[in-house]
C-alpha cells in the first residue's frame, strides 16, 4: 500500500510540473490532414523555424473548435496575449517574439476562422461569439490578468475583447488596427473589396503584399510562402463585413494604458487614428517612419523597442 501511495504522489507531482500537458497531443485534423491542408501545415512549421526562441504548441479544445496556441517566454513572466492579423496566423510574430518573450509569458493564438492551426467545428457568425471563444481559451490557459497586443484585424478583435475585460487587461497595444479608429482608407471601395483583396490568387498576391508592406524584402520567404498557401484554403469570415470603427465615446471607456502604432505608408489607417489614440484616457499614438500596414515586419526593431518602452512604464 505504501508503494502505491508513493507512486500516486509521484504521478501527481509529475503532472503538476506541466499544467499544459493535456493540450500537447497533436489532433487528427493535423496528423490526418488533406494534401492541401498538410502542405499548409508544413509551411507553417517551416516559418516556425524562424522563431528565435523556445516555444510550445498547445491544442486547446473549446466549445467551437480547437485553439492552437504558441507559448514562449519564462513561466513566471507576466502573461501577454497576441492576436494576429487577417490570414496571417501567429507565425507573423516571428520578428517580434524574441523581444516580447524575454520577460513575458507570451501566448500567440491562431484565429479560429482562418488559416493557422486552430480548427473550427461549425460557423461562428458574430464577433460576440469570437470574444466568447477567446475568453474560453484564456480560461483554459489559466490566464487572468494579461497584456494584449493585436495587429490589423487582430487589433479590432483586441478592442472588442477589451471592452468586456477592462479589469483583466493590464495594457493594450494595437499595431495598425483595421476598422477600429477610422474607416479603412484610401477609398470607399477598399473596405468593400477587402475580403477579395485578401483572397487574391497567385498573380495578385504579390500586389497585395506590396500594398501592405513598405518593403517586402523585409519579409522572410518562408513566411510569404505560408501566407500564399493560406490564401488558397477556405476561411470563414462572414462577420468581417460587419466590422465598423468604434465611436470615440465608446473608445473613451477604455481604462487600461493603450498604445497605437501605425505606419507612415499605412493603407489601412491615417493620422486621425493617432489623434484619437492620444485622446484616450491613457492612450498614446505614434506614426512609424518607413512602414506600411505590416509595420511589425517592416520596422521590427523600432516597433519592438516602442512596445517594450510602453510596457516598461
Amino acid at each position: 500500500m505504501r508503494f502505491i501511495i508513493i507512486t500516486t504522489a509521484c504521478l501527481v507531482l509529475f503532472s503538476c510540473t506541466d499544467k499544459f500537458a493535456a493540450y500537447k497531443e497533436v489532433p487528427d485534423y493535423i496528423t490526418e490532414a488533406s494534401q492541401l491542408d498538410s502542405t499548409y501545415y508544413e509551411a507553417y512549421d517551416r516559418t516556425l523555424e524562424l522563431w528565435p526562441t523556445d516555444y510550445e504548441e498547445l491544442y486547446i479544445p473549446t466549445t467551437d473548435g480547437i485553439a492552437h496556441v504558441l507559448v514562449s517566454g519564462p513561466k513566471n513572466g507576466e502573461p501577454m496575449v497576441l492576436l494576429h492579423g487577417m490570414n496571417a496566423s501567429s507565425t507573423m510574430w516571428y520578428p517580434n517574439i524574441q523581444a516580447l518573450s524575454e520577460n513575458y509569458r507570451v501566448f500567440a493564438i491562431d484565429f479560429l476562422l482562418e488559416p493557422g492551426k486552430s480548427h473550427v467545428y461549425d460557423k461562428v457568425e458574430n464577433v460576440e461569439k469570437v470574444v466568447d471563444w477567446y475568453e474560453e481559451v484564456l480560461f483554459a490557459l489559466k490566464v487572468d490578468n494579461f497584456h494584449l497586443i493585436g495587429a490589423s484585424r487582430g487589433g479590432w478583435l483586441a478592442v472588442n475583447l477589451a471592452f468586456s475585460n477592462q479589469k483583466r487587461i493590464k495594457s493594450m497595444i494595437l499595431l495598425s488596427p483595421a476598422q477600429t479608429f477610422t474607416w479603412i482608407r484610401p477609398s470607399k471601395d477598399l473596405f468593400k473589396n477587402i475580403v477579395k483583396l485578401f483572397s487574391s490568387k497567385e498573380k495578385r498576391i504579390e500586389q497585395t503584399l506590396e500594398s501592405m508592406s513598405a518593403d517586402v524584402t523585409h519579409i522572410k520567404d518562408s513566411y510569404i510562402q505560408q501566407y500564399k498557401l493560406g490564401l488558397e484554403t477556405d476561411s470563414d469570415n462572414e462577420f468581417i463585413l460587419s466590422m465598423r470603427p468604434f465611436s470615440t465615446k465608446k473608445l473613451q471607456t477604455l481604462q487600461m494604458p493603450v498604445l497605437v502604432l501605425i505606419g507612415d505608408d499605412d493603407i489601412i489607417n491615417e493620422p486621425k487614428t493617432v489623434k484619437i489614440a492620444n485622446s484616450l484616457p491613457r492612450g498614446e499614438g505614434e506614426i512609424i517612419s518607413n512602414a506600411g500596414h505590416f509595420l511589425s515586419m517592416d520596422q521590427a526593431e523600432v516597433v519592438n523597442k516602442k512596445m517594450l518602452e510602453f510596457l516598461d512604464k
